[in-house]
């Protein structure tokens, strides 16, 4: 089970890394719109998902292997990302995420071992 402690796997973006989509900067993030994101479990699973089997710098919405509409999912990560969850990158026509691992560690500490520990 994660810890206070625990060290998230953070992969650089490549060189050729498109630039982030539009999200709040690190001290713009605020609780309350965190939690309002993390509140829904599919989103929830999401963001754990990424935390522990992260393979790469970020990934595109058919790894997570969830079965939803297209317009459901696009919904999702982009709730995330305006709460300042996730980063995005658009790669010609998809979108892929991961986690703002340091924002969030920096400006609330523990939340995301919360996460990792949750359990669906």
């Amino acid at each position: 089970m994660p810890t206070a402690s625990t060290a998230f796997k953070v992969y650089p973006p490549r060189p050729e890394s498109p630039p982030p989509l539009p999200e709040p900067a690190r001290e713009d993030l605020r609780l309350e719109h965190v939690l309002a994101a993390l509140a829904d479990p599919l989103r929830l699973t999401i963001v754990r998902k990424l935390l522990l089997e992260a393979e790469e710098f970020d990934h595109p919405c058919g790894w997570f292997g969830i079965d939803r509409p297209k317009s459901s999912l696009t919904h999702h990560f982009r709730v995330l990302r305006e709460a300042g969850v996730t980063r995005q990158r658009q790669y010609g026509l998809e979108r892929r995420s991961h986690v703002r691992i340091d924002d969030l560690q920096e400006r609330f500490p523990g939340l995301l071992d919360l996460v990792a520990a949750w359990h669906p």
